[in-house]
C-alpha cells in the first residue's frame, strides 16, 4: 500500500479525527506477552530528533515540557527539535508524516491514538525501555497493541465517578454506595431532598455515549470477547442499557447530557455524580461559585453489582511512541526519561497536576498528599479497562455505532434494550475484520 492509499484507508475508516483532551477513549487491551526484552542500545553522542506534541504547544504546559526537553539535551549532548501541533491537528499531522516516509522522533499522543498510529508499521517496539522502569500495569496498558508496548505512559488516569460530599450529606447519604442497589437508592434521597440537584448527570448525549461501557462492565457485559466475538446484546450488556434508561426515566438523570453540560452544572454545585476524567477538579473549580468545591469532590469507585466484583473505569491518560529511523533509540531514551525518571514525573504533576505513571513517583511524598489524586488512581485507575474497539482500525465508527444504537433506545425510537444491542452488534461484527 503506498502513502495516498494508506492516507485513504485511514481516513475512511474514520481514524484521522482527534479526540476530546479530557475524555478521550482509552488504548489497546491485552497486556503484553511475559517475553524477554532485550536492553536498549547504547547511543552516541550527539544525538538530534524531534519531539512532536500539544504539550508543548499549549501555554501551561508549553514552558515546561520544553524546558525538559533543554535540560536532557544538555545532558546528553543531544539536539531535541520541537513540532509542536494543537491537540486537535496533531494526529492528522502525525498520519500523514508517518505515511509519507518523514515521521521521526519521539511523539506524545493521545492513548486513543494508538491504534491508528500502530497500523502505519512506523511505530518502534519500546518493550526494553518499558523493562524495570516502574511503570504501573494499568500504564503499561495504556501503550500496547496486541502485547506490543509501543508506548511509554506519560500520564495514566480514567473516565471514573466523582460526588459532591456536601449534596450528598444534605440529602442523608452517609457514605459512598458500593453496589449499584446502593447507588440507586442514594440517587433517589438526592432527588426527594432536593428536587434541583441532578443525582447523577450521566451521559445521554448521543456523542458521549461512550460512557455506557463501563455499566456494561459492571452488569457482566464483556462488548468484545477474547475470541473477538462482538458479544453486545448479551445478558449484561441489556440489563446494563435497561438499567440506564430506568434512571433517565425516573428522573435521576436528565435529557441530552454531554460533559460539557456535566462540568458546567457539577462547578456550580447542582450535580450529586457525574462521570470524567481524573483533571476534572482543575476544570470544575475554577471560577466555580462554590467556594470550598476542591475539597467537597469525592472520586469514587463505581459501585458494583454485587460485593467482590472489580469496580469499573475507562482508561485514559496521554503516551510517548517513537518512531523507527534515524535516531530512533536516542528519541526513545528521552521517551523513557521523559515518562519515568523520578525528579521529572513528580515535577511534571506538581505544574501540571496530571497523575505519574510509575510507582515510585505514585508514592512520592508529593503525590501522596494530593489525596484527590492518591484516591483517584487507587480507587478508580487501579482497576480500569481500556476501551475494547482501541484495537481496531474502524474503532472510531465502531464506537459511534454503539452510541447511535444506545441513544436510539434512550429517546425510545427502538422498543427495546436487546434490539438496540444486537443491531450495534450486527453493524459492528464486518469492521473487526
Amino acid at each position: 500500500m503506498n502513502a495516498k492509499q494508506l492516507t485513504r484507508s485511514l481516513i475512511a475508516a474514520g481514524l484521522l479525527m482527534g479526540s476530546v483532551a479530557c475524555g478521550g477513549q482509552a488504548a489497546a487491551p491485552a497486556p503484553a506477552a511475559a517475553t524477554k526484552a532485550p536492553a536498549p542500545p547504547t547511543v552516541a553522542a550527539p544525538a538530534e530528533f524531534t519531539f512532536t506534541g500539544w504539550a508543548i504547544n499549549e501555554g501551561a504546559s508549553k514552558d515546561v515540557v520544553t524546558g525538559y526537553m533543554k535540560a536532557y539535551g544538555a545532558s546528553k549532548n543531544a539536539v531535541i527539535k520541537e513540532q509542536p501541533y494543537p491537540f486537535g491537528e496533531e494526529l492528522n499531522q502525525l498520519v500523514l508524516q508517518a505515511s509519507g516516509g518523514s515521521a521521526q522522533g519521539a511523539a506524545q499522543l493521545d492513548i486513543a491514538w494508538l491504534a491508528t498510529m500502530a497500523a502505519t508499521g512506523k511505530l518502534k517496539d519500546l518493550s526494553a525501555y518499558a523493562k524495570d522502569r516502574g511503570y504501573t500495569q494499568a500504564g503499561l496498558l495504556s501503550g500496547q497493541i496486541k502485547g506490543v508496548q509501543y508506548g511509554l505512559p506519560w500520564t495514566t488516569g480514567s473516565i471514573g465517578l466523582a460526588a459532591n460530599k456536601q449534596l450528598l450529606d444534605a440529602a442523608g447519604v452517609a457514605s459512598m454506595p458500593k453496589t449499584v442497589a446502593e447507588f440507586e437508592a442514594a440517587l433517589l434521597k438526592i432527588k426527594k431532598s432536593n428536587p434541583d440537584v441532578i443525582p447523577y448527570a450521566g451521559m445521554t448525549a448521543a456523542a458521549q455515549l461512550k460512557d455506557i461501557l463501563f455499566w456494561i462492565w459492571t452488569f457482566g457485559g464483556t462488548v468484545i470477547d477474547d475470541k473477538g466475538n462482538v458479544t453486545l446484546g448479551d445478558a449484561g450488556s441489556v440489563a446494563a442499557l435497561e438499567w440506564y434508561k430506568s434512571l433517565l426515566d425516573r428522573g435521576l438523570m436528565n435529557k441530552e447530557m454531554d460533559r460539557f453540560t456535566a462540568r458546567q452544572l457539577f462547578s456550580q454545585g447542582k450535580v450529586a455524580f457525574y462521570d470524567d476524567a481524573i483533571v476534572m477538579k482543575g476544570i470544575v473549580t475554577k471560577d466555580s461559585p462554590v467556594k470550598n468545591l476542591g475539597d467537597l469532590i469525592v472520586p469514587v469507585a463505581r459501585p458494583v453489582l454485587k460485593e467482590g466484583d472489580a469496580p469499573q473505569a475507562l482508561l485514559w491518560g496521554h503516551i510517548v511512541v517513537v518512531f523507527e529511523g534515524k535516531n530512533a533509540d536516542a528519541a526513545a531514551q528521552w521517551a523513557q526519561h521523559l515518562t519515568s525518571d523520578l525528579g521529572t514525573t513528580t515535577n511534571y504533576f506538581e505544574k501540571l497536576a496530571l497523575p505519574p505513571t510509575t510507582d515510585a513517583a505514585l508514592k512520592a511524598d508529593l503525590v501522596k498528599k494530593d489525596t484527590f489524586t492518591s484516591d483517584w488512581s487507587s480507587k478508580i485507575t487501579a482497576s480500569a479497562k481500556a476501551n475494547p474497539f482501541a484495537l481496531y482500525a474502524a474503532s472510531a465508527r465502531m464506537e459511534s455505532i454503539l452510541t447511535e444504537r444506545v441513544n436510539a433506545y434512550l429517546v425510545g425510537s427502538v422498543p427495546t434494550a436487546k434490539a438496540a444491542l444486537d443491531k450495534a452488534a450486527a453493524d459492528i461484527t464486518p469492521l473487526l475484520k
